[in-house]
């Protein structure tokens, strides 16, 4: 029965490996911050409100194409330049400080943010909060929170 469900677990595993990163996103897909623009002065909490156009929103979870969830990168290098890219094009995004998860569906935040300079990117993740291919991100954008 061990070595069953040891298959089973392998075999699922090798299947989720294999589909990353695969999920298509249309070609005019694009996400971006409605409410903030790149140099802003704000105050906190920041309310961020995510736009997105080509696509539509599903929660994580739900299989279904043209769709995905939204993802903050905050105070991180932009996509493509983070040291944990690669992985999470493999793998899904992780969910800590700097990868903020909305696999709910939310299509907008606040976030309780230190006096100082703080910079977000969206970025667009499927079913299994893996990046589209190709990846749909958004600008970075640089803000200073004032006390």
């Amino acid at each position: 029965m061990y070595r069953i469900i040891l298959a089973a677990a392998i075999a699922l595993g090798a299947t989720t490996l294999a589909n990353a990163n695969e999920t298509p996103a249309p070609p005019d897909a694009r996400v971006y911050v409605i409410n903030l623009e790149d140099g802003a002065t704000v105050q906190s909490p920041v309310t961020v409100i995510f736009g997105l156009a080509g696509m539509g929103v599903a929660p994580a979870g739900v299989e279904k194409e043209s769709t995905g969830h939204h993802h903050i990168l905050l105070n991180r290098a932009p996509f493509g330049d983070g040291a944990d890219d690669a992985e999470m094009i493999a793998n899904g995004i992780p969910s800590d400080e700097n990868h903020l998860h909305f696999g709910g569906g939310q299509t907008q935040t606040s976030l309780d943010l230190p006096a100082g300079t703080h910079t977000i990117q969206l970025v667009l993740g499927d079913h299994f909060h893996v990046p589209h291919n190709p990846p749909v991100v958004s600008d970075v954008i640089t803000f200073t929170v004032t006390e």
